[in-house]
């Protein structure tokens, strides 16, 4: 999109919660001046709907800029941090980000629940095989007993 301000602002207008700005130029054609953009459009019309920064974050100081930028949460994804994802999701939640973690597989589902990620998304696509798996979600959603199921 030429203006995700705008298109953020729309989705909010519509109802949404939550809207994911892409911020990784080489893999979502976004940067950060799209994520601050939609920060201000949002909260023109919203208090309480979260901005989300999508990016394939793998530095620290990712983190810094999210929150630089307003961002209200931030996508970790499980198949890119491995072992760091822990460290990632403190940090993240000690500078005031919450966190989304992306998963994919069963043990990705397992270890974030182990390191008790508040917030868990299960996406159909494998980013590390690049395979789409359409009913990756639903098979994976019996790991979530009582909670209401993951985010889809």
């Amino acid at each position: 999109f030429d203006d995700a301000g705008r298109v953020a602002q729309a989705m909010v207008r519509l109802g949404a919660d939550a809207v994911f700005i892409n911020t990784d130029y080489p893999a979502y054609g976004g940067d950060m001046t799209e994520l601050k953009s939609a920060v201000k459009a949002v909260r023109a019309v919203s208090d309480t709907a979260a901005v989300v920064m999508k990016d394939v974050v793998v530095d620290e100081i990712q983190l810094g800029l999210a929150k630089e930028s307003g961002a209200d949460a931030i996508l970790l994804m499980s198949s890119v941090l491995g072992p760091a994802l822990e460290n990632f999701l403190n940090l993240a939640t000690t500078i005031g980000l919450e966190t989304i973690v992306e998963c994919h597989t069963k043990a990705e589902v397992e270890r974030a629940l182990e390191i008790m990620a508040p917030n868990i998304m299960i996406n159909n696509y494998d980013r590390v095989t690049g395979t789409y798996y359409p009913n990756q979600a639903i098979q994976l959603a019996g790991l979530f007993p009582g909670s209401g199921g993951p985010i889809i």
